[in-house]
């Protein structure tokens, strides 16, 4: 793994990675890791531009982020020339993403301003300006929404899966859909299908129909953009393994920091709005009331998190 950073605690993630000596993880899946008894999670509130430059070259596997739109919703959401701004922070992110990494984002391609936040123009300058490669257009389909006169009303939005090569981890048995025992009995009798993989259920394809959080939702913490966790559980499921090291640097409600914790992944969070740490204790209170496991270790920099990880490695 190419590590160009020369501060001393980059130097550590090449002992952290260890299980990456093959140069790829395309064949791994959860099972070959080892899921950390307690997942490391800072959150920080200061600007994204900020917060990644401290942090080490390829260091994170994951990149699950969702952006404003720059649809003037709220302060946060007013940006004059959204690509400008949008660049800088795409050429971090790629800098940051490990060989192996992936990084996903969220935003739609339904906005009529040339001004806005729109997917369409984050692909054009990936394209055009960056070697990051597109793998995946996700549709999130989902039945509520609002009524429209004037258009037809929408029902989905669009997420981008990027990666830096063609080695990306990619854990398709983590998020496969059961077969009904009647479906899968059909299934069965095609020859085209491999039976091992057909008994373990099927992809669940780029068309993910999962709703939209009512205003009424139990998951709810108060965010305005907060999405479901169950999207959030099956990108972070499938695009990186236990132990591995997820970063979201438009955090909101902390939805992304939560997964972590259930899944046993380390998390990195960074947002300008102070309320994020609000809605992320919010989270954990509702995981508490749930009866499910809140432990994680409250990390105060990146610089902490790297070496905590780098002294874990060492003594394994």
């Amino acid at each position: 793994m190419a590590i160009h950073n020369k501060s001393h605690y980059n130097h550590a993630l090449m002992s952290l990675n260890k299980n990456r000596r093959d140069n790829t993880l395309k064949h791994k899946t959860a099972k070959d890791f080892t899921k950390p008894d307690k997942s490391m999670l800072c959150l920080s509130i200061m600007d994204c531009c900020d917060f990644l430059k401290l942090l080490p070259n390829e260091s994170i596997q994951l990149i699950c982020i969702d952006p404003p739109y720059n649809l003037e919703l709220a302060g946060w959401d007013i940006y004059d020339n959204y690509i400008d701004w949008a660049a800088k922070w795409i050429d971090e992110a790629y800098r940051v993403l490990s060989r192996t990494g992936n990084m996903v984002v969220f935003g739609g391609i339904q906005f009529r301003d040339i001004k806005s936040g729109d997917l369409i123009d984050i692909i054009h300058h990936v394209r055009k300006n960056t070697k990051f490669k597109l793998i995946n257009t996700i549709i999130w389909r989902y039945r509520n929404g609002m009524s429209a006169h004037r258009y037809f009303a929408n029902r989905h939005e669009e997420v981008i899966w990027l990666t830096k090569s063609n080695d990306y981890y990619f854990d398709l048995d983590s998020v496969r859909e059961p077969y009904s025992q009647k479906d899968l009995e059909t299934a069965l009798k095609d020859k085209r299908l491999n039976p091992e993989n057909t008994i373990k259920g099927k992809n669940p394809t780029n068309v993910w129909e999962i709703n939209r959080l009512n205003g009424n939702s139990k998951e709810r913490v108060g965010h305005p953009t907060q999405k479901p966790l169950e999207i959030i559980e099956r990108i972070v499921k499938a695009l990186s393994y236990p132990g591995s090291v997820v970063l979201d640097f438009f955090a909101g409600s902390g939805t992304v920091g939560r997964v972590c914790i259930e899944e046993g992944r380390h998390c990195l969070m960074c947002d300008n709005d102070p309320k994020s740490k609000t809605y992320f204790n919010k989270h954990i209170e509702l995981m508490r009331n749930l009866g499910q496991n809140t432990a994680y270790t409250e990390v105060q920099n990146i610089k902490n998190l790297f070496s905590m990880l780098s002294n874990e490695a060492v003594n394994v």
